[in-house]
């Protein structure tokens, strides 16, 4: 038995040789790789305490997944147009911490296509070696990044003039119900681009034709650590349960999948103090 405990954060992730993702979980000072914990029995209760994953300080409730109140309103990356990026302001002067916003926002992207379940349109800032943490984290089984362009903003205005014709949103049930069947995604790309020529052309034409580029790629196939999908999907919400217990059959997103069909998303408890144990 082996027994860790700390506040938490979102599980990183990579792939390995055979694009499969590999996780890993910090808890306090420890880091579980959770890919050797599929088929083990883990227990987790929740102790009660969350502590901002920013500035540490204790909060009673979580705010964006792990911030307390004041970095919610005080923090570049806890403004509204982080989420929605087509309202980026920096321009205007108005950004809440320039600096970060110099580093972080008015940085090249990248729009892609992906599947997780259905075909989604998303943007993203690293793609390394082949592969964003993005398409991980949202449990993608196929991607491939189809435009770069110059920042943040031109990112959102770039996923908004597509996202009227393809959802932006991954719907997480389906996506862990199982493996997603494969779509041609570059056939996609093709019809999305052409529909969207007009749309594209009036950027290039208000902010610089280096403002955007097309990028060729193949499809990117990633795969996950999963030995059974849930079959009727059972969240676990710790603010209610405090606790559960469990045999770990995968990992898929964010989202551990247990037996019983139950599934929880780490994410979403970013800053939580957690006890985890495992046999």
């Amino acid at each position: 038995m082996t027994v860790f405990s700390g506040n938490i954060k979102k599980m990183s992730v990579d792939v390995n040789d055979d694009n499969v993702a590999q996780y890993q979980l910090n808890v306090g000072d420890n880091v579980l790789n959770m890919n050797d914990v599929i088929g083990k029995h883990i227990s987790i209760n929740y102790q009660a305490t969350i502590n901002c994953v920013h500035c540490g300080r204790k909060t009673k409730k979580s705010f964006n997944q792990g911030y307390c109140y004041p970095c919610l309103t005080k923090l570049a990356q806890c403004d509204t147009c982080i989420i929605k990026p087509e309202k980026c302001h920096y321009d205007q002067g108005t950004c809440r911490e320039p600096a970060w916003g110099e580093k972080n926002c008015l940085q090249s992207h990248f729009v892609y296509l992906s599947n997780t379940g259905n075909a989604k349109v998303g943007i993203t800032r690293f793609v390394t070696d082949g592969v964003s943490s993005r398409w991980i984290d949202q449990g993608a089984s196929q991607a491939i990044p189809i435009l770069r362009v110059q920042n943040r903003l031109m990112s959102g205005l770039v996923e908004t003039a597509l996202k009227s014709q393809i959802a932006d949103k991954t719907n997480w049930r389906k996506m862990l119900q199982g493996d997603a069947e494969p779509i041609d995604l570059i056939a996609l790309k093709n019809t999305l681009l052409e529909t969207a020529a007009p749309e594209l052309t009036e950027l290039q034409n208000q902010f610089g034709i280096q403002a955007l580029a097309e990028v060729e790629s193949e499809i990117i196939n990633i795969g996950y650590p999963v030995d059974t999908y849930p079959t009727k999907i059972k969240s676990i919400n710790l603010d209610k349960e405090l606790g559960f217990e469990g045999k770990l059959q995968g990992i898929k997103g964010q989202y551990l999948l247990l037996d019983n069909d139950r599934v929880i998303n780490v994410r979403k408890y970013s800053g939580y103090h957690l006890d985890i144990q495992i046999n």
